[in-house]
């Protein structure tokens, strides 16, 4: 059994001995102090909570939600969900944070809790430091019976992040739509087959070729968008001569695109891909982890602005 312990959550294998795996304890003990944390910065009592479709997720879901009530905390609980839904969610709910029940692209024994600002970004250094050491000193307080928290249940924030995307000025849906592309799917039995489907047709493609969309957290290889895990998909992409292919992780925070010839196009092409054509419409700088490839700089100088380099961790590059 594996536990980490992180300023940005926590994260491990499900079961075994409290302090060694992600156990009931654990999870009681670490939503408790990041409960506490939030409230205390924000003075908001609500935290919204949204989870991925892994086996143990209803299980982690309960655990997180009850005590968040035990704390006093009104809960807002998105169900299935993506870690940018929930992103999003938190500053449209004015909630004191959020947290994601998700050990992204980990195999089935993972879970996690990626906890959120009242911004919807990650936790910061300090104030994950500060919740590791609430969790350490057990320094929280649990409310009366006549002070529970409550749970609101929203599943509509699906669909408001899809139609966050349409506005976009930079998403062209009539180019997109006239183009007629044929497009096939990997979404590995969790929330991206609840979330891409739609987002596709709302974009007018009518041709969709899906693989593991059913959200049952059997996840049919390793979840993690990498080549050697995404061959079934490369040969559905050739066979049904799709323009393009799309694999999601079980959160759906990241993605691969496979080419028309089955032949991965690559998560740092994506990102290189991306950033040249917002640039080439609007001003602006760009920042990226150090792992990242040299050629954002580039297309980035290349368009006049600056681009920034930040330590690995998502964390780190929103706080860059």
């Amino acid at each position: 059994m594996t536990l980490i312990k992180s300023i940005s959550g926590i994260r491990g294998t499900i079961g075994g001995v409290s302090g060694e795996g992600l156990t009931p304890l654990d999870i009681v003990k670490f939503t408790s102090a990041y409960g506490s944390w939030a409230v205390k910065k924000t003075g908001i009592n609500k935290i919204v909570i949204g989870r991925d479709a892994r086996i143990s997720g209803s299980m982690v879901n309960n655990l997180v939600t009850g005590t968040l009530q035990g704390l006093g905390i009104d809960v807002i609980d998105l169900g299935l969900s993506t870690t940018p839904t929930v992103e999003i969610a938190v500053p449209l709910e004015k909630a004191a944070g959020g947290i994601i029940l998700t050990a992204s692209h980990n195999p089935k024994q993972w879970n996690a809790l990626k906890l959120l600002n009242e911004k919807g970004e990650f936790i910061n250094d300090a104030d994950g430091k500060e919740v590791l050491d609430i969790a350490e000193k057990s320094d929280f307080i649990y409310a009366d019976v006549d002070s529970l928290g409550t749970v609101t249940y929203n599943d509509s924030y699906l669909q408001k992040h899809i139609d966050v995307i349409l506005n976009l000025p930079l998403v062209d849906k009539e180019a997109i739509k006239t183009a007629n592309f044929k497009i096939a799917i990997d979404c590995v039995n969790s929330t991206g087959g609840i979330f891409i489907p739609p987002l596709l047709k709302a974009l007018g493609v009518e041709t969709v070729y899906e693989l593991y969309t059913e959200p049952n957290g059997h996840f049919p290889h390793n979840p993690e968008p990498l080549p050697e895990n995404l061959t079934e998909i490369a040969g559905v992409v050739k066979e049904k001569q799709a323009d393009l292919g799309i694999v999601t992780d079980p959160d759906v925070d990241r993605l691969c695109f496979v080419n028309e010839d089955g032949s991965m196009f690559g998560e740092e092409y994506t990102l290189v891909a991306v950033a040249d054509y917002v640039l080439k419409n609007t001003k602006g700088n760009t920042v990226s982890n150090l792992s990242s490839t040299r050629a954002l700089r580039d297309v980035t100088e290349q368009a006049g602005s600056t681009y920034n380099a930040a330590a690995v961790g998502e964390v780190n590059v929103v706080t860059k």
